[in-house]
Order: structure tokens, then sequence, then C-alpha cells
């Protein structure tokens, strides 16, 4: 759990207090589910990642595994 939370930190750096703006994270969101990224308000976001915990816990494992760098 705590690889999960680092990994998470780090891919949020810079956006940590308004995680929504982040360049990465709006990236992954639109490539993965298609929505348009620059549209996305924090509610939208919130939802997003809300309906797609299981999916995104999973990244996290994978990405924590792999090392992904920041």
């Amino acid at each position: 759990m705590f690889r999960l939370l680092r990994t998470a930190w780090r891919l949020t750096k810079g956006y940590r207090l308004h995680f929504w703006d982040s360049p990465y994270l709006k990236w992954r969101v639109e490539t993965w589910s298609g929505l348009e990224a620059e549209s996305l308000t924090p509610k939208q976001f919130v939802e997003f990642t809300w309906q797609h915990r299981a999916e995104l816990l999973r990244y996290l494992r994978w990405a924590a595994n792999r090392g992904i760098p920041s």
C-alpha cells in the first residue's frame, strides 16, 4: 500500500492540492476513457476516479511494480 501511495504522490507532483489540473492525469483520463481532458471539471474528475477506482488502483499497482518515474 505504501508503494501505491508513493507512486500516486510522484504522479501528482506539482498538482497535489489540485490534482485534476495535472497534465499527466488529464492525459491518462483522455487516452483511457476518451473524455475530453481539457473540458474536465474537478467534479467530473472526482466522479470519474470514483467510478473507475478499481481500474485506477490496478494501474497504480502496475506503475509501482514497474518503478515508473515521475
